[in-house]
């Protein structure tokens, strides 16, 4: 009837992670003191090389060692200094023309502002095709080239220099007409395009240029787009939508837009209109505005003669490393530059700062990550945001924004009080629209169509780290690309040396799990429990729970304390769920209340003898490596936890052989210890790192983290297993409500325990967030990781019952290689499964 912890699950995981919240304690020795025990673990140790040969074969490989080394610490120093000092944004053509085309101070001579800024344009001009932009020859960035090759062209005319310049540039949109009409996706064009893109158009007839190639019904054509696009515009804004996107596209607009109503109501605090240097320096040039040309000051003094697409953006790509670290599995080399990142982050939260509170994607992610890294922050933050109708009044929803739904969504998923009724919504919006995004094939051209599937599949609180760290490794590339704004914009400069820290992190984690399964699987021989024809004995599985959550190396003792005491209640259960012998259960049950004195009671049969030993040595045998952590005996607490386990499971199987049907509070008191976490997780917690004293194992804030995890275990099991419990004649709480709460209805009684979970789920991250308490951070952690391991484990099926995905997905956590294209092998499925086959005992 229990599952223990770790008999894996039916799925690939989901995303997105959380790093240390501070800097993890120095790595722990193994302990040293000689124990009596005969069931120690033994490391394999490597030989020593004994021959003059082999002698310089190694010197020579330790020679190519440090390279690597030197070669990974480079990588780390680069990614280092980006993440501290945040990207230089890429230079925009398109906006920097727009900020080249403003005039001097009024009574000044007809010039410049900013006369550098026309000089990079001059400088800049592609040699090749007479273009401007990022495009560089991209079909996909087609209309992004025409759109800034048209705006530097405008601005070289409007000085009346670069002539042969211009004519170039007037030659290349001639020749590439034809792609501003041509109905390709609306992704592949600069925000706003249908209109910005005829409004300088119709500046050019204006001011007497020619384009070649192109004639009246093709112009007419194009000025059509603008007219057809602004219908729309006005339509949705006098039904309350896309306001803010007739504003951002102003420089489109030119007079037809009032530029002092757009101030009031978008002008930001910078001075700027949306931190757009082109929007702004349209406003300028229009509306005379004093504080968007300080602000433009302010743009050319940081940037030089060429601005960037959007300005402040630090923020943003601060916070988008910072996930990607986290999410590639290496954050742990940077813990000291997040936490100051996240630090100036919070700062800005505190005081409402523009650039984060305003745009949906910082907002949200600035939301998320502070939380999680236990900053407090209130959901109130984001309650702008709360309604579906504030994203489609805003650009992003003109935009069809994936990205910034995307974070909507994973803040929604930190939820730690059923009163955050914001995230709720949010989340309820949020991930509909998303839906939508997928069945139409509207997803923005920067995001992979597999990460919003993987999203929505996988919450936060049903991911476990390793799983993750694998798929955004294999996905990486796929997730950097260029965003389109007003023109491609791409946000992080450091791909290959991020990628290849993950990888081999990553790949040295397996190692070092791949070690520690032949630690287990020796153990398994050693105290006979591969002779037990009844048991599941599965090293691979078991080890999969604390090798997918507790990667760093100085956690291997507690990942292996863990697989093991995960075997042993395995056995356990099985003795008691399949066993037909009330005589040997009982025989069990009490030598293990016994403990010490177990020789007062004797062996009903070989098997109970088997089962009894491996529980009482190794237990045994872990209470003397755990008084090296702890500095005291740990002993009692373990033997309590397996009396209880006893007890409780004797139980439930003298309720199944008589027909009791208890009452749902019964049930509960059994049925939480009876799901066998206590024998584990509380067992492994001594290894994580820090003493935990007698009165902290016996508080209630211990006490409370072990209950919610064993209500979110067990009633997840419930609510999978029901079915086939149902039919084997089992007790289940699903059953139980249906029956003499909800008249029968199993949905009504589902809908019930999905909302204990929740509640439990959001109590045991409430706790892992808040400052301070009795219990480490480090230990809330673990509680906090079990929990994720527990829903993805029943997220579609009991995964204890399938053990075929179990093995897929205990293989990419331990043995499969990483699937990255050209750079490592990819195992088929039969290999992967020959694979599995090998690890198991």
């Amino acid at each position: 009837m229990t599952t223990p912890l770790g008999l894996a699950f039916a799925a690939a995981p989901r995303l997105a992670l959380f790093g240390q919240r501070r800097p993890a304690a120095a790595p722990r020795p193994r302990p040293g003191v000689a124990l009596s025990h005969r069931y120690r673990c033994h490391r394999l140790q490597p030989q020593l090389a004994a021959q003059t040969g082999r002698a310089a074969a190694a010197s020579r490989g330790a020679a190519g060692v440090l390279g690597r080394v030197n070669n990974q610490e480079d990588k780390t120093a680069a990614v280092r200094e980006l993440l501290l000092s945040a990207e230089a944004p890429p230079p925009s053509a398109y906006d920097t023309a727009w900020v080249a085309v403003v005039p001097a101070a009024a009574g000044s001579p007809p010039a410049p502002r900013y006369p550098g800024c026309v000089d990079w344009i001059l400088r800049s001009q592609r040699r090749d095709d007479g273009s401007w932009g990022p495009g560089g020859g991209d079909p996909s960035l087609r209309k992004d080239a025409l759109s800034s090759t048209l705006a530097c062209v405008l601005a070289l005319a409007t000085w009346g220099v670069g002539g042969d310049a211009v004519a170039r540039g007037l030659r290349f949109i001639g020749r590439n007409w034809s792609c501003v009409t041509d109905g390709s996706s609306d992704d592949d064009a600069p925000a706003g395009f249908d209109v910005i893109f005829p409004g300088m158009v119709a500046r050019a007839i204006g001011m007497g240029l020619e384009i070649p190639l192109v004639g009246q019904a093709d112009v007419d054509a194009v000025l059509r787009l603008r007219d057809v696009e602004l219908d729309s515009m006005a339509a949705a804004a006098s039904a309350g939508g896309q306001v803010a996107f007739m504003a951002y596209v102003g420089e489109g607009l030119g007079d037809l837009l009032d530029w002092d109503q757009a101030a009031a109501v978008h002008q930001r605090k910078n001075g700027s209109f949306f931190d757009s240097p082109a929007t702004t320096a349209a406003a300028a040039i229009h509306g005379r505005n004093d504080r968007a040309l300080a602000y433009l000051d302010s743009v050319v003094a940081k940037f030089g003669s060429a601005v960037p697409t959007v300005h402040p953006r630090s923020a943003y790509s601060r916070l988008r490393m910072v996930d990607t670290l986290e999410k590639m599995g290496i954050s742990r080399s940077f813990l000291s530059e997040i936490n100051t990142t996240l630090d100036m982050i919070y700062r800005s939260w505190l005081t409402n700062d523009e650039e984060i509170m305003l745009d949906m994607a910082t907002c949200a992610m600035a939301f998320r990550l502070l939380r999680l890294h236990g900053y407090h922050v209130s959901s109130d933050g984001l309650a702008r945001f709360s309604n579906e109708s504030s994203f489609h009044a805003s650009i992003q929803g003109h935009l069809n924004d994936t990205e910034a739904l995307l974070e909507l969504l994973k803040a929604s998923h930190v939820q730690i009080s059923e009163e955050e009724m914001v995230l709720e919504s949010i989340g309820s919006w949020s991930s509909e629209l998303l839906e939508q995004q997928l069945r139409s094939g509207k997803i923005s051209r920067h995001v992979d169509p597999a990460e919003v599937e993987h999203v929505l599949k996988f919450p936060f609180y049903s991911n476990v780290d390793r799983l993750e760290h694998r798929w955004n490794i294999e996905h990486f590339k796929k997730q950097q690309g260029f965003q389109m704004l007003k023109s491609a914009y791409r946000t992080c400069d450091a791909d290959e040396e991020i990628v290849s820290l993950a990888v081999d992190e990553f790949h040295s984690c397996q190692a070092a799990y791949q070690e520690e399964l032949q630690c287990i699987e020796r153990w398994v021989k050693e105290v006979r429990v591969d002779e037990l024809d009844y048991a599941r004995v599965m090293p691979l599985i078991c080890l999969f729970p604390s090798a997918s959550t507790m990667f760093p190396a100085e956690l291997s003792e507690a990942r292996i304390v863990a697989a093991k005491t995960n075997i042993l209640a395995t056995i356990v259960d099985d003795l008691f769920d399949v066993g037909e012998s009330r005589e040997e259960m009982e025989n069990l049950v009490t030598l293990i209340e016994m403990w010490d004195a177990y020789e007062q009671v004797g062996f009903y049969s070989e098997r109970v003898e088997i089962v009894f030993h491996a529980v009482y040595d190794t237990s045994n045998d872990i209470a003397a490596r755990a008084m090296t952590v702890q500095k005291r005996s740990v002993i009692h607490h373990i033997a309590e936890r397996w009396a209880e386990l006893a007890r409780v499971m004797m139980v439930e199987a003298e309720w199944r052989m008589s027909g009791h049907t208890p009452s749902m509070e019964e049930y509960m008191a059994v049925a939480e210890p009876s799901y066998a976490l206590g024998t584990t997780v509380l067992t492994f917690l001594f290894f994580v790192g820090p003493e935990l004293s007698e009165d902290v194992v016996r508080g209630p804030e211990y006490g409370e983290l072990f209950r919610h995890i064993n209500i979110c275990g067990r009633l997840l099991n419930d609510l999978q297993s029901y079915e086939r419990e149902k039919a084997q004649g089992k007790i289940n709480s699903v059953l139980l409500l249906a029956g003499r709460r909800h008249g029968g209805s199993v949905e009504a009684a589902k809908e019930e325990v999905r909302g204990i979970i929740a509640a439990s789920r959001r109590a045991l991250l409430r706790m892992l967030v808040r400052d301070g308490g009795e219990v480490p951070w480090q230990v809330r952690r673990e509680f906090w990781n079990i929990s994720k391991v527990v829903h993805l484990l029943y997220m579609e099926v009991d995964g204890y019952a399938s053990p075929k995905e179990m093995m897929r997905a205990s293989n990419e956590v331990v043995a499969e290689p990483l699937r990255i294209a050209g750079k490592t092998k990819t195992h088929t499925l039969a290999e992967s499964d020959k694979l599995g086959h090998a690890f198991f005992s």
